[in-house]
């Protein structure tokens, strides 16, 4: 029975850990069905994730430094986006005035949600960090993951040896997380992937109701490529060293770093 509460227990925690993201995400697919006119729909997605944003942070849901941090993943993720849009990987089929050289506004917000799900979780499932790598070769590691993403465009893409890296690099670490009285721990790389998983579940979603649109779903909706999976892992792990780099920086005792 203990098992079966804190299953429950931790599906709801989850739940509230999502907020962010699941606003987005449902608004992007309810508001394929609006009209395009008198304002576009990637405005209107742009209006509701500043209405989010804010509502959030008035009922302190997010503290003000937890949305410090989801602002790196603004800046993160829309330079990303600019980059990939131009270079043909995915686009934005529709019209809008808050579109900048083809990548609506709103693009930013679904980083900045996966980083404010990272942060939500730190907080209410008391989560802990064991044998993490030392701050200077943890952010060096995410660093040539995000390099890479621009650069094996032209070079070649090293992908699978930066997840051997990652492998190697936190092959030790673990993150623990508590339910009631009960901790329970997972191997960090593992819970790289099990986000990845679901990022990628929900990519296919928005892409069906055509938050964007790869190259491959011109012509009608398929299943987005697993390949995308392993570029999922490699973003989720930028955005969990960076979050967690910095709870270590501010002194936070969850972290404990490979002596």
């Amino acid at each position: 029975m203990r098992l079966i509460r804190h299953l429950i227990r931790f599906t709801y925690l989850e739940a509230l850990c999502c907020i962010f993201p699941v606003a987005i995400f449902a608004a992007l697919a309810l508001s394929r069905y609006l009209p395009s006119e008198p304002i576009a729909r990637y405005d209107i997605l742009l209006l509701w994730c500043l209405f989010v944003q804010v509502a959030l942070l008035v009922t302190r849901y997010e503290t003000k430094e937890e949305f410090k941090l989801i602002l790196i993943f603004h800046v993160i993720g829309l330079g990303l986006e600019l980059f990939k849009v131009h270079v043909g990987s995915w686009s934005y089929p529709e019209d809008a005035v808050s579109k900048v050289f083809g990548v609506p506004l709103y693009a930013g917000f679904m980083y900045a949600s996966v980083a404010s799900y990272i942060c939500q979780a730190f907080r209410r499932l008391d989560l802990r960090f064991t044998s993490f790598p030392r701050p200077t070769l943890a952010l060096v590691v995410g660093s040539l993951i995000y390099l890479n993403f621009f650069t094996h465009h032209w070079m070649l893409d090293l992908r699978w040896f930066l997840m051997g890296l990652v492998i190697v690099v936190f092959f030790k670490s673990w993150v623990y997380f508590r339910l009631e009285d009960t901790v329970y721990r997972l191997p960090l790389v593992l819970s790289f992937l099990l986000i990845a998983w679901f990022i990628w579940l929900a990519e296919n979603i928005v892409t069906f109701f055509k938050g964007w649109v790869y190259p491959h779903q011109q012509e009608g909706w398929e299943l987005v490529d697993f390949g995308k999976l392993s570029s999922w892992f490699l973003l989720v792990i930028i955005t969990v060293l960076i979050v967690v780099v910095e709870k270590y920086r501010s002194g936070d005792s969850a972290v404990e770093v490979k002596s």
